[in-house]
């Protein structure tokens, strides 16, 4: 899995894209909330669920329905979320599928369980580029963890960043014609 320090990228690049009148700062923060919920999933093994049961690491959590869940949950939150019902719906939608989709791009684990109640195959995108972050923190203080990030830092980091900035510049220059065509 990225790491939790990874996995808000996605919903900060959507929220730079769309801007604070769509993204308000309560909104973001469901967002990120949202975005490394999935990986609460962890405390199933202190509980004796295995990895690979329902309940498991990258099991329902890590799944379409979640999303879609989590996605109707900012919806009924969404005036104290002050935005549209449908904003609060996407941006929680988004942060969990895309934790999904960063997830299935690791090249270690069992893979996501994103189609379940559907299916319960577990699943990896053919292209898995980023490391897989350790679940022992030991290991993940060490020469593994630096490894991790700068994993992350090349394949979620950046392209979240330049996907951001580049919809950010967008917005910004599609404003300034609009205010130029007024006057």
């Amino acid at each position: 899995m990225p790491t939790v320090f990874s996995h808000p990228a996605p919903v900060l690049a959507l929220a730079a894209a769309l801007g604070s009148r769509v993204v308000p700062a309560r909104l973001l923060l469901f967002g990120v909330f949202c975005a490394v919920l999935p990986d609460l999933d962890v405390i199933g093994f202190k509980l004796g669920i295995r990895y690979a049961d329902l309940l498991g690491h990258r099991g329902f959590s890590h799944s379409l329905l979640f999303a879609l869940l989590m996605g109707l949950f900012g919806a009924v939150l969404a005036p104290w979320l002050r935005c549209s019902r449908p904003a609060a719906f996407g941006v929680g939608l988004a942060a969990v599928a895309s934790h999904i989709l960063l997830d299935a791009m690791t090249n270690g684990g069992l893979g996501v369980a994103a189609l379940w109640p559907l299916d319960k195959a577990r699943y990896f995108l053919d292209w898995r580029p980023i490391r897989v972050s350790p679940l022992n923190l030991r290991v993940f203080f060490g020469r593994q963890g630096l490894e991790v990030l700068i994993s992350e830092w090349r394949w979620v980091w950046l392209p979240c960043l330049a996907a951001g900035a580049t919809a950010w510049l967008l917005r910004r220059a599609l404003t300034n014609v609009r205010r130029t065509l007024r006057h």
